[in-house]
This record gives structure tokens, sequence and C-alpha cells, in this order.
């Protein structure tokens, strides 16, 4: 059919011979389509300087580029400091430096290259990032070899910080959504007194405790080249080592070269344990549609390390479970038919909220899930959670499995359509791992998941002691021997989980 010639007029007033949409044109060049050459165009690269320094880079198409400084440093490092130093030094980023007078001439700075600055303190890391246009990159690198190791950290800076930390740890506990309270309360139930169960926040009773020569006995011990890694995203990986080279080796930091205390390099010990906090919620939310008081339990069990093979399982089971509050605001059909929507929230409509959260570090990990309810019915919200728990050991259908793998996948490709989220999996990975599994890794890792291996991840979990956060009226709350007793029921009978809560 291809060589049947049977004209056609066409808007252009010539003719054309008939040719079916299978076969080429007769006579036109054969269309050459752009494609990634080798697997070195996604591939991310990491560069170990003569100091230690890690440099890593990925390859992705655009105008701007974001590069940061990660550090192997955070609150589970502060059991030889006072409590609250990573929080300190997270407010106290990109203010001046030996180069740069103010936090206003960074931003200047940045401003010329239509850049933005950020730094985030977690349990483990520390995180200096910066976006802007990629030919601004010396000036970038330059910009956070000096915010790192060369802070001014003036009288009047920290004093300003001690401020903000204040009204933060208010803010925190007048906030109606509790969950970053919730958070800490957990992990601190969770690890009693060791590494990530330290709290994150620095106490009120610390900030007038921290200053600059606190502050510098503890970059001393942690701020070293072979504790940090340089990443970045959308730059040419020679430039970026070239701009590393010149501003981050043979650096002399302004605490000096001595040596502070002996890093801590304790593993996490999981203790399980609950902690309480009574406290009257009937006011946190005002105004014309005042949120309704509300009780908020959290249970979790000891999961597994972000470097374990099971991580990927209880990644998939974590989206399995999903959840989240008694309105989807992302429109119809959103988590839905995770099991905390089906077998929860959609049966009990008195709960406000049912969300499994997953927090997984380099030694440990922690698997819990969040519910809210009226203090009336809490007895019976800690009954339904508990019994989720134990049908995690359960059955687990082909088709709620496949969906859960899908939305993980999903997921995850999304987030690394973000130039920043590219940045912090890069940075994260390398630090931990010295190198990076990319998305399809990954995606065929979850591919892999089969109902056993959730199985397996479960029964090992539930042999732990549960750790439990509970805030607001827990005048009804059961006592932590019946919610340990009721987790130890891996049969799953709710005769038995009935009689224990009654």
């Amino acid at each position: 059919r291809c060589g049947l010639a049977a004209g056609r007029s066409y808007s252009g007033g010539g003719a054309y011979p008939s040719v079916s949409l299978t076969c080429p044109l007769p006579g036109v060049p054969k269309a050459v389509f752009a494609a990634a050459e080798g697997r070195e165009r996604f591939e991310t690269r990491v560069t170990v300087l003569e100091n230690g320094l890690r440099v890593a880079s990925q390859n992705k198409f655009g105008q701007f580029c974001t590069v940061g400084v990660l550090v192997n440093s955070g609150s589970r490092h502060e059991a030889k400091y006072l409590s609250g130093i990573s929080h300190f030094l997270e407010k106290l980023a990109f203010s001046s430096t030996a180069q740069f007078g103010s936090k206003d001439e960074i931003l200047l700075t940045l401003e010329k290259h239509g850049g933005i600055c950020d730094c985030q303190a977690s349990r483990d890391t520390i995180m200096y990032a910066v976006s802007a246009d990629a030919r601004g990159l010396d000036t970038v690198v330059n910009l956070l070899a000096d915010v790192t190791l060369q802070p001014r950290l003036s009288d009047e800076e920290i004093e300003m910080t001690r401020m903000a930390i204040r009204f933060e740890l208010e803010d925190l506990n007048m906030r109606p959504d509790p969950e970053p309270l919730l958070t800490e309360m957990i992990h601190a139930a969770a690890f009693r007194d060791n590494t990530v169960g330290l709290n994150r926040f620095c106490p009120v009773e610390n900030t007038d405790k921290i200053d600059r020569a606190v502050l510098h006995s503890y970059l001393s011990s942690y701020y070293t080249p072979d504790r940090m890694v340089l990443a970045g995203v959308g730059i040419e990986h020679e430039h970026l080592v070239e701009c590393a080279r010149k501003y981050l080796l043979g650096v002399q930091p302004v605490w000096g070269s001595g040596q502070g205390r002996a890093v801590d390099r304790s593993v996490a010990q999981y203790t399980g344990g609950i902690i309480k906090v009574e406290k009257d919620m009937s006011d946190v939310s005002l105004g014309p549609t005042p949120i309704p008081e509300l009780t908020h339990i959290m249970i979790g069990l000891e999961s597994c390390s972000f470097l374990e093979n099971d991580f990927i399982p209880f990644a998939v089971l974590n989206m399995m479970m999903g959840g989240g509050g008694s309105f989807s605001a992302g429109g119809p059909g959103k988590g839905m038919f995770t099991r905390l929507y089906l077998n929860v929230l959609n049966r009990h409509h008195w709960m406000y909220n049912a969300t499994s959260y997953h927090h997984s570090y380099e030694d440990t990990g922690l698997l819990c899930i969040h519910a809210s309810a009226d203090p009336k019915q809490v007895r019976e919200m800690v009954e339904i959670i508990t019994r989720e728990f134990i049908l995690m050991a359960g059955a687990v259908g082909e088709v709620e499995l496949e969906r859960a793998k899908t939305q993980l996948k999903s997921m995850l490709m999304m987030n690394l359509e973000s130039r920043p989220v590219i940045f912090e999996d890069v940075g994260r990975q390398v630090l931990a791992t010295n190198t990076r599994k990319l998305p399809h890794e990954l995606c065929d890792l979850i591919n892999q998941v089969k109902p056993s291996d959730i199985k397996r991840v479960v029964t090992k979990m539930l042999h732990k002691k549960p750790a439990v956060a509970a805030l607001g009226d827990l005048t009804d709350l059961p006592t932590y021997e019946h919610i340990q007793a009721a987790l130890s029921s891996k049969d799953g009978r709710l005769p038995r989980l009935y009689r224990l809560f009654r």
C-alpha cells in the first residue's frame, strides 16, 4: 500500500502521494532523536580531594544549579556537648563571615546571580545549600566555604539566635499541628537518652549556655573535611572540583586546626518506652472554625537502617499503610486505597487522622503511626492502631502490594524532578555511602519486593518493645503494659485485644 500514488491536494496547493502513516515519507531524511550518550550522562560523579573532602555532582539541563555543603553532624552527636548546638548552627547559618560583613551582604551577593540560600539541621546532617545561576558557581562555592569554615559568630548574632529559638519553641507548643512535637517525643521514647533520641530542638534552659566558645569546640570536632560533602546539581563536575580545590582545600577554619573532643561514634540503642505530655488542647486553634480538642497518639517500632537491604520493603510497607487526615486535601482518591484509609478512617468517622511515617538513619529506623481523636475515644483509638500493626504481619494482597510499589516509584520519580531534591539525595547518599544509587536502580529494588518480604520485616519488627508518644488529655490512655501486650498478640485475634483494653 505504501507504493500506491493517489493524488491529494493540500492547503499549500501541491500534490503528494498518499502514504500510509506506518511508512516513512519518500525522500525525507531519517529523523535523529536526542538521547543520552552513555551512562556518564546521568551518573553521579564523585571525587575525593587530598584532605578527605568528597565532591559529588549530577548533570541536569538548565540555567540554574543547586550547590551545597553537607556535614555529618547533627543533634545525635551532641552527647558530649550541650543539647541544641545544631539548632543554633542552623539559625546562625549565612550570617557574617570573614569576607562578608552581614547576612544582608551575603544575600545581595547571591541576588546578583539570582540565588537563594538555606540551611537545615536534622538528627544526623547539617546542610548548607544555595540555588543560583550556574555561571556564578565560583562565587557560590567561595561563599559556601566562608559560611561553613569562617563564620564570625558575633555576640549580637548569637543573642538574636537565642531570641529566635525561644520564639520557635513557644510556637512549637502552640501550633495546631503537633506532628513535629510528637516526632521529637517518639524518638525520645524509642531511643531514650542516646543518639537519634536526643532532642533536635535546643532546650530553653540551654539557650543562655551556648556561646561562641561552645560552638567553636563543637565545630572543631565535627566540621572536618572528611565529614563533609560538596554536592552540586546542574554544573560540570570538573568545574566544581576546581572550585573546591580553590576554596576548600587547605583552608584554615576560624576555630583553628586543633582537634576538639573525640567524635561521638555511638551506635543507636533502641529502648522503647512511653513519653506522655498532659496538655490542654482545647484552645490551640481559636477562630470562627476552630479545630476540636484532640488527643494525639504516636506508636512506633524499630525498623532498619537505610543501609540495610530491608529498607526498601519497609518503604513499601510505609506506603501501603499510607493514611492521612480525615479530609483528603489532594482531591478525590488521594491515598484512599491505603490501609489506614480503608481500615481506619473510612470505618471510624470519629478519627481525625491516621498517618504512617518511616524515619531511617545510618544505624537504625523507626516505623510509626500517628492518630488523633477526641479524648473520650483514646482507648478505642489505641486499640485500632495496635490492631493495624498486628495485621501488617498477615496476608498481603498482590493488588495492594503492586499499588503501593507503583505509588512509591511514582513519588520517588516525581520528587526527583526537583533540582534541590536531587541535590539533597546526591549529598546524603554520598555522605553515607561514598556513592549513589540511581533512581532506576531503586525502582528495580522496589519491583523485587514480594509479600513474603513484607511479612518477614513486620515479624522482625513486632518482636521489639513499642515506643509510644501521647499528647493532650490522657485520662483514658491505656497503660504502656497494655499496649505492649496487645502488640505481642501476633495472631491478630481481636477478642484478646478487646479484653486487654477493657
